[in-house]
This record gives structure tokens, sequence and C-alpha cells, in this order.
């Protein structure tokens, strides 16, 4: 019976270490059921509210209005990159379209994929088949397949998102051992786009997009394209999509998004699994429960969750853009629709594109949902590090880059717009 027992215990060792840590409590990501904004979509069809009808074309740009999606930040990627990558090719690319909480994929003929923000659970995954939307109610069902690359292969064991650089050969199918690249916004420019098209850059500094790779024999034959367009309809039937253009502002702001995103995901998990932790050793050793940090170990985890989000917040590392990254005037203006505006009318959405992607460094993000969500002690941790930067008090000099009067236009923004930092620095005593 004891053997059986041990064996039993065995194998159910092992099936654990398979799953996931994000599926495992206090997550549970797959068990959870999320309050994002396609669970609310989901509402309002079952209640009769919303319908999707029309063409392909037509549906998706419902679908994208209904979400404040606008069609303005499409992209266009033509490597076999993705679910869908038997429909994919340089000349029937697949376009993403995304905010700052949902970002919707779709190629012509195919599924529409969705990866939707929720709060505590991070990037939820949702598939869309518009074929048997017209015929009957519009479902929305998780979609675990995209777990196998976006729950841990490329993000560090999170549900995540991210954008991928590659050499697409011909067909459009990535020559993988030549390399592939989690792009974000420390990324040299040389080194972005592979297998993605690009308009609205006007400068002479290569980059991999809008051109494809080959191979002789183990050698990789890669050359830059020289070709600046403003659309894309030298490459494809653009009128098969909802905009001609693949913005190269749009890229960028889609690199630092996913990126951002992924580190408030991770950190927020990595807190949660501590506290849970803390928790059971404190009801072990009878003393009382808390959520904040009261073991070393749960204090180390904590401290390098919030270093790693305030560099990010900060822009650390970020790669220098050459001259002529100008975009398209609809992306521009519609990015900075949701800008939050302190009095003098500075936001941390204005761009700035003369070197760096923002005038000011400081993620727009802090103002998303999740972060607003993060554990209490965590997130008063990172804004205790983010004023100690931007007060310029860091021992280290880690934000150095960051000229004082820079520093002190996004202290004051944060001050009048962000009320949880308001409250946390006035009490912390800062000028």
């Amino acid at each position: 019976m004891l053997r059986l027992l041990l064996l039993c215990l065995a194998a159910a060792a092992a099936r654990a270490q398979g799953v996931p840590d994000y599926e495992k409590p206090p997550i549970s990501y797959s068990e959870t059921a999320p309050t994002d904004a396609v669970a609310a979509l989901q509402r309002r069809i079952a209640a009769g509210e919303f319908a999707l009808v029309g063409s392909d074309l037509e549906m998706l740009k419902h679908l994208l209005a209904e979400l404040r999606v606008p069609v303005a930040s499409q992209v266009a990627v033509f490597s076999k990159t993705s679910l869908q990558r038997g429909r994919i090719r340089p000349d029937q690319p697949r376009v993403i379209y995304f905010s700052d909480t949902a970002y919707v994929g779709w190629v012509p003929g195919g599924l529409v994929e969705l990866t939707v923000v929720d709060p505590r659970l991070g990037p939820v995954f949702y598939a869309l088949d518009l074929r048997e939307a017209r015929r009957g109610t519009p479902k929305f069902g998780r979609d675990s397949e995209c777990l196998s690359c976006h729950g841990g292969v490329f993000v560090r064991d999170v549900p995540g998102v991210f954008v991928r650089s590659v050499f697409p050969a011909e067909s459009g199918e990535p020559l993988l051992r030549h390399g592939t690249l989690i792009v974000d916004d420390q990324t040299p420019f040389a080194e972005r786009w592979g297998g993605w098209y690009v308009t609205g850059y006007r400068g002479a500094a290569p980059h991999r997009g809008n051109t494809l790779a080959r191979e002789a024999g183990d050698r990789l034959v890669f050359e830059p394209i020289a070709a600046r367009p403003e659309e894309l309809g030298a490459f494809f039937d653009t009128g098969a999509y909802l905009a001609p253009t693949s913005d190269v502002v749009a890229l960028l702001v889609i690199e630092h998004q996913t990126a951002m995103q992924n580190a408030l995901t991770r950190a927020a998990f990595a807190a949660r699994k501590m506290i849970a932790y803390q928790r059971g050793l404190q009801q072990h050793f009878k003393e009382p429960e808390t959520d904040e940090p009261a073991y070393d170990s749960v204090k180390s985890v904590f401290a390098s969750a919030a270093q790693d989000v305030t560099d990010r917040l900060l822009f650390r590392d970020e790669a220098r853009l050459p001259e002529g990254v100008v975009g398209g005037a609809a992306f521009r203006a519609a990015f900075a629709e949701r800008a939050v505006r302190a009095s003098d009318g500075r936001s941390l959405r204005d761009l700035s594109l003369d070197g760096r992607m923002f005038a000011l460094r400081c993620s727009y993000l802090i103002y998303s949902e999740t972060f607003a969500a993060l554990p209490a002690s965590l997130k008063t941790l990172i804004l205790a590090r983010l004023d100690e930067a931007l007060l310029g008090r860091d021992p280290k000099n880690r934000y150095g880059y960051l000229p004082a009067e820079e520093r002190a236009h996004i202290r004051g923004v944060l001050l009048e717009t962000l009320p949880e930092a308001r409250s946390q620095w006035a009490a912390a005593g800062a000028p």
C-alpha cells in the first residue's frame, strides 16, 4: 500500500511539473473567469444588445469600434508566426489593431484573434469565427492554443503579448535557424520588423521590414530594402483590408506596450504567489497573517519585481531612434485621444520621435487597470521607487539618463493625474 501511495504521489508530482505556475493557485489562470472587455461584450451579445452583420470587413470594423480599437492602429505582419500561419503570406498579411487593453488580429478568410487585458489575469486570448458569427450568435471562445507560444516560451512563464522579428523566406516562412528576436523598446532599430510591413518611415537607417530573406546553402542572404513606402499597395491588395498602412509609430508603440504589459503581469503574479506563500508560512507558525512582505525571501521578490516595473516605466535602456520616424497623422491623432493631461497640457502620451519615442519618458500604462490592480504592497513599493528616481535620489544613479527638467515634468504630471501617486508622495513628505 505504501509503495502504491508513493508511486501515485510521484506521478502527481510529475504531472504538476508540466503545469505552468500561472495555472496553479493563487493565479489559476485558465480556471478563473475573466472580467475583461470581451467577457462584457459576450454578455451584451447574449442579451441581444450587440450583433455582428455584413461582410468580414464590416464585422471587423464594427467589432473594433465596439472595443474602442482604432483602425489607424493597423500594423501588418507577413511572416508565418501565428496561429493562422497557413493563411499568411507576403501578399496576404495578417493585420493587428490595438488599443491600450486589446489586440485584434485578422487575416482575410480567417478567424478574428482577440487578446484582451484582464486587470488581474493579464492577457486573455479569444478566437471568433466570422462565418459562424454570420450564421448565428457570435461566440468568443478562450483559445488555449495561443498559450503554447504566449504562455511562457517567449515571455518568461506568464501569459504574455509580444512582437517578433524574424528573417522571412519568400513564402513568409521564418528562417528560424538564423535567429528570432522578441522586440521591445530596447531593441536596436536595425533589428526590428523582420517579417513586418512598415510605412511612414523616411529615414536612411536600415531596418528589417518590407523585405524577404533567402538561404544560399547554410548562409543567410538578407539585404535591407531601401524603399520607404507611405502605403502598401506595391506589396499586396490593400483593398482587402481596413487601411493601406502598417504605421511605424504604431509599431513602436505596440512594442513598448507589450513589454510594459508583460512586466506588469509578471510582477503581479510573482507578488500574489509570494503573498500566498507567506500566508501559508504564517498560518503554519501561527503568526499574524499579512500581505506586507515579512520574510527576506518575500521582500527580495517584491524588490526585484518593483525594480523591473520601474525600469520599464521609465524607459531604461531605450534604444535610440534614427531620424525620419514620422508615421501617419491618423495614428498619432488616435493615440493622443486617450491622453490624460496635466494643467500645463503635458501628457505621458506626447510623442517625441526625435531620438526617443516620448517627450516624457514614463509609460502611459501607469494609468492602466492592470497597474491599479497590482497588490497594494507591491504598488506602494513601485511608487516609492518611482518617486525616488524622479527626485534624483537614486543612490546608484540608475536613471541618470533622465535630465532634471524631464524628471520634474514627469513628476508634476503624475502628481496632478495619478491620485495614488499624489496621496503616497504627499504622505512621504516629499516636495
